[in-house]
């Protein structure tokens, strides 16, 4: 026992070399393990509290490495067991899964077919205490792919926190390690416009061909799945389509802004099924995390961020992580305009920050942070928001700007109309009247509203 002990961490790294573990894999799964017993030829391994939920995971995973590795390196067979630190004593010997499931290839998908995001990957994905079971959940699936560990994966929490990295990174693990794999993202607004094409048409031929394009896949991953709650014909399809897949054992991944339980608005059969697997949340980032992400961004930087930048930022910006690495490019853009050729400083960075930081002020919330809010959620560019176009893509997106002018500002009726390039006001007062009739039964439209003003105004979140 106590020669097994001294070696622990030689046992460790012939496990990592042997099994060919990528560092993120190492450190995520292996690192933290402590030996804590042998009895009669079982070797009872420590996983520590903080990782009780990744318990089944490791024991299907690493049991065998280990039981292997021990085996070999003490030439004697060893059983071996994974016990949770705040529940010694324990006994019984973890097995691991012999299940497979047998995905054939189907077609030759790189990456950029897949509609990934080159640098999401997890190696560039931060982690911390506020994404820490979400980030061991998405690896778990990725590494274990293709035996299906959780299905679907439903990842939630508020915008700008990581849930589309997550879900990108992934995607090329499983492509990394399966390229004749079929793997596809989308996001929910990209399904809902592609089943409204296909109804259109009025074309059998093109409803089949969008249901050959989801159906057929290995691993379908949805971003913002809460936008397809509330449209009828786009729901109906996505269901159908989740449950082909789920039968045929092909992984599904989810995410949205909040868990199943919490969006009243959905069926009760789409809350069940999103419960299926495993459901996991991100919050927003602690002032470590935060940090931490600053110091990986100057690790690319041409020139050398003080750490005084980095905790000015860090301390300053408090809502997500989309609006610090905004801020942070920012401080680069500007002393690149400005050529400045010294290193970055505390001045620097103040100054290029004033507008987003100011110690004496909240944010202010105007019309114009308003529009470019909202034109950024919908995909549209603000000069056609604010021009005279009649565009039936450009109508809701007006709609919502005056209602939400009117529920987050001072800003008056007349000032609307004239910041929208409207004649009259009363043009103003039926579009907030309209959003305000809607909110009240479409909860797709409450959805989508909710994200836009936690967008607008983080600090609520």
């Amino acid at each position: 026992m106590e020669i097994m002990k001294e070696k622990w961490n030689d046992i460790k790294e012939s496990v990592r070399r042997e099994y060919d573990l990528s560092d993120i894999s190492y450190r995520t799964w292996i690192e933290s393990l402590e030996f804590y017993s042998v009895k009669d030829d079982v070797v009872n391994i420590l996983i520590p509290s903080d990782q009780a939920s990744a318990l089944d995971y490791i024991s299907k995973k690493f049991t065998n490495f280990f039981k292997v590795t021990i085996t070999e390196m003490f030439d004697h067979d060893y059983d071996v067991n994974f016990l949770l630190e705040n529940k010694i004593p324990s006994t019984g010997t973890a097995s691991i899964s012999e299940k497979i499931t047998d995905h054939g290839s189907i077609n030759n998908v790189t990456h950029e077919n897949a509609n990934l995001i080159p640098r999401y990957r997890f190696e560039t994905f931060v982690v911390g205490s506020n994404n820490k079971f979400a980030h061991a959940s998405s690896l778990a699936v990725a590494e274990s792919y293709p035996e299906i560990t959780y299905n679907p994966l439903y990842l939630y929490g508020g915008p700008g926190l990581g849930k589309t990295h997550l879900m990108h990174s992934i995607g090329h693990m499983i492509l990394d390690n399966h390229p004749n794999m079929k793997v596809l993202y989308v996001t929910s607004e990209e399904f809902t416009n592609e089943v409204i094409e296909s109804i259109r048409s009025g074309n059998a031929a093109s409803m089949t061909k969008l249901r050959e394009k989801y159906r057929t896949v290995d691993v379908l991953m949805v971003d913002d799945v809460q936008f397809i709650i509330g449209k009828e014909s786009t729901q109906e399809e996505f269901f159908n389509t989740f449950n082909v897949l789920h039968a045929a054992g092909k992984q599904i991944i989810l995410s949205s802004d909040k868990p199943p339980r919490q969006m009243s608005a959905l069926d009760e059969r789409f809350r069940s099924r999103f419960e299926w697997g495993l459901t996991a949340d991100i919050q927003p980032p602690d002032y470590e995390t935060k940090v931490a992400i600053l110091r990986k961004n100057a690790e690319s930087c041409e020139k050398i961020i003080s750490e005084e930048v980095i905790q000015y930022i860090a301390n300053n910006i408090k809502s997500n992580i989309r609006e610090l690495e905004g801020a942070f490019n920012k401080i680069v853009a500007f002393a690149k305009l400005n050529k400045l050729d010294q290193d970055i400083t505390l001045a620097v960075a103040e100054e290029a920050l004033k507008d987003m930081i100011d110690p004496n002020k909240s944010n202010e919330i105007t019309p114009n942070l308003i529009i470019d809010v909202v034109s950024e959620h919908f995909g549209v560019k603000s000069e056609d928001i604010t021009s005279k176009k009649r565009n039936s893509e450009f109508v809701i997106p007006r709609q919502i700007i005056m209602y939400l002018c009117r529920k987050l500002t001072d800003t008056s009726y007349t000032n609307i109309a004239k910041l929208l390039n409207k004649k009259d006001h009363t043009t103003v007062i039926h579009g907030c009247s309209k959003i305000e009739a809607e909110i009240s039964t479409n909860k797709d439209l409450q959805n989508k509203i909710e994200i836009i003003e936690k967008k607008i105004n983080p600090s609520q979140t």
